[in-house]
């Protein structure tokens, strides 16, 4: 990035707080950075903060007549080698969709031949409306690219897709775009969206959360699944183009907008669920299934008969749904993904997971709770294959679905695993 020179327009949202450090790493890195801060965006940060950081004036007005003298607009959107835009909110990416001129950050936009990069940071709703998705897939066919956005925690109190990406994020993404580093070598912590679909087209079935095996009308065995994991896989599958069919036990977190929801209590009608959704070229079977059910399980509530005894639950075996789906004779979907969550010798039981279900890859992880990763909003996984084993870092689960998404698309499209 030596010597590049990035025109960094910043929009308003909380996210913009991140904006400081994202300018003191990319001049570490050796590249100018000229600040655009759009009036909402001086809301949460301030020009003085801004030209300090970039040793540059930061530009707040299309109107100043010192610059427009000279026509310093288009200057400005011209000298760049890069437009990066952080925040960039619904508004902001809405503007860029009509192609509207009414400040100086929308005309710059406008103005500019060189290549854009946005980080798109709003609420989780106003991200998954129908009229932010639209804009999206428009600037992604006017060759825009995206990093982000993350799925977690919101300040407003909600939790989804919509989180800015993280500097880290946005600064391997800026490398990506100016031609410094391959995208293949891309690091799980950036992704970029490409404006085309990979996976349209393309039916996956994709499972998440946990299931409830009932002991009485009112009691149920259940595990700590939230489903998140599940979840922003769907997602992600989607963002990609695929039909997603997500087939989810009771989890914590609201299913993602534009699949098809196939809602499940029990184990049992999972594996019916899945089956009614087959054919499918993929299944991703993230969901937690209990191994058993309660045999006998009642009908009316187990009320205590003051003996102190615990009435006797006899169990019996769930279907093994993962296993099924891989060694069915027909119809079985060119790849499986399972879930291995281990608590001891994580890669070894994980491979031989695999190799006794039949399924193509299993995603391993560590579930001790010290990890905080079941109900958690990270993961660590390794990836394994026939290829062998290969560890990610520990990442936002948003993240995980989304360099998964990217190697079911490419295994799709004939690549290696």
């Amino acid at each position: 990035m030596q010597g590049s020179r990035i025109l960094l327009i910043v929009g308003g949202g909380i996210a913009a707080f991140k904006i400081p450090e994202l300018i003191r790493m990319i001049r570490r890195e050796g590249a100018a950075v000229v600040p655009v801060l759009t009036r909402a965006g001086a809301e949460f940060v301030t020009p003085l903060t801004l030209s300090s950081l970039a040793e540059s004036p930061c530009h707040t007005e299309l109107f100043d007549l010192t610059r427009e003298s000279e026509m310093g607009h288009i200057q400005l959107s011209r000298a760049a080698d890069l437009v990066v835009v952080a925040p960039a909110t619904a508004n902001l990416m809405a503007r860029m969709a009509a192609g509207l001129a009414e400040d100086l950050a929308s005309t710059l936009l406008l103005a500019t031949d060189k290549p854009v990069l946005i980080a798109p940071a709003m609420n989780v709703r106003m991200w998954q409306h129908a009229a932010t998705q639209r804009n999206r897939d428009m600037l992604e066919e006017d060759g825009i690219r995206l990093v982000g956005p993350d799925e977690g925690d919101m300040a407003c109190g909600e939790y989804g897709p919509g989180r800015m990406a993280e500097p880290e994020q946005i600064l391997a993404a800026i490398r990506v775009m100016l031609g410094r580093e391959k995208p293949l070598r891309l690091p799980p912590e950036a992704v970029v969206s490409l404006p085309s679909r990979r996976l349209a087209g393309r039916h996956v079935i994709v499972t998440s959360g946990p299931t409830h095996e009932p002991i009485d009308p009112v009691r149920y065995i259940a595990n700590r699944s939230s489903g998140a994991q599940g979840t922003a896989i769907a997602a992600a599958l989607r963002d990609l183009g695929a039909r997603v069919s997500f087939v989810t036990g009771p989890a914590e977190v609201p299913p993602p907008e534009g699949v098809d929801v196939i809602a499940v209590e029990t184990a049992r009608e999972m594996r019916d669920a899945v089956g009614a959704a087959l054919p499918a070229d993929a299944a991703v079977m993230a969901a937690a299934v209990a191994d058993w059910h309660v045999a006998n399980a009642r009908d009316g509530k187990i009320k205590k008969d003051g003996s102190g005894r615990m009435p006797a639950l006899e169990f019996a075996e769930n279907p093994d749904i993962l296993a099924w789906l891989s060694q069915l004779p027909q119809g079985r979907p060119e790849l499986v993904v399972g879930f291995a969550a281990e608590t001891d010798d994580v890669i070894d039981n994980a491979t031989i997971k695999r190799d006794r279900k039949g399924c193509d890859w299993i995603v391993a992880n560590d579930v001790t709770p010290a990890t905080g990763i079941m109900g958690g909003s990270e993961n660590a996984v390794t990836l394994i294959s026939d290829q062998g084993a290969e560890s990610w870092p520990r990442l936002s689960k948003a993240e995980v679905a989304r360099r998964l998404a990217d190697r079911i698309a490419e295994r799709l499209s004939g690549g290696a695993a």
